[in-house]
């Protein structure tokens, strides 16, 4: 059961996130974009964000295997350079504690101008939020169809 309806209690901050994420989609290719959320809420074990991303990238004709793949896409060829350089990223700031590695920032620069860095490391950091919203709060996604 959710303990809190965050939007209902704080409508103003929850507008300003959800500015944020208009933002993002405007800036971020929406496969990339959901990419690296569902990477982040698979880390952060938020059960709402993965589903709705998953369900996401599957809605934008994402080959299922390829989002099955998300949580070992270093084991895999399905990725290209640039989402794999998205989603190391996205599980080095994920996980603050170990930092962003020069490696990896390296690997984002190569793929990103300073712009679309911005924005990715921005699209991380949001993620970061709406998973410790959805867990700490026990948001869970909707029940299964059929």
């Amino acid at each position: 059961m959710q303990r809190l309806d965050i939007a209902h209690h704080a409508p103003e901050g929850y507008r300003a996130v959800m500015a944020l994420e208009k933002y993002l989609h405007q800036n971020i290719e929406v496969s990339l974009l959901d990419l690296v959320k569902l990477r982040a809420s698979q880390l952060n074990g938020c059960a709402f964000c993965v589903d709705m991303h998953a369900t996401d990238l599957a809605k934008q004709g994402m080959p299922p295997r390829k989002i099955f793949a998300v949580s070992a896409w270093r084991e895999t060829t399905f990725f290209t350079d640039t989402e794999r350089a998205a989603l190391a990223l996205a599980e080095a700031v994920t996980h603050l504690g170990s930092g962003v590695s020069d490696e990896v920032w390296a690997q984002a620069a190569a793929q990103f101008d300073e712009r679309q860095l911005s924005d990715l490391v921005l699209a991380i950091g949001t993620i970061n939020l709406w998973n410790r919203i959805g867990v700490s709060t026990h948001l869970t996604p909707p029940p299964l169809e059929g």
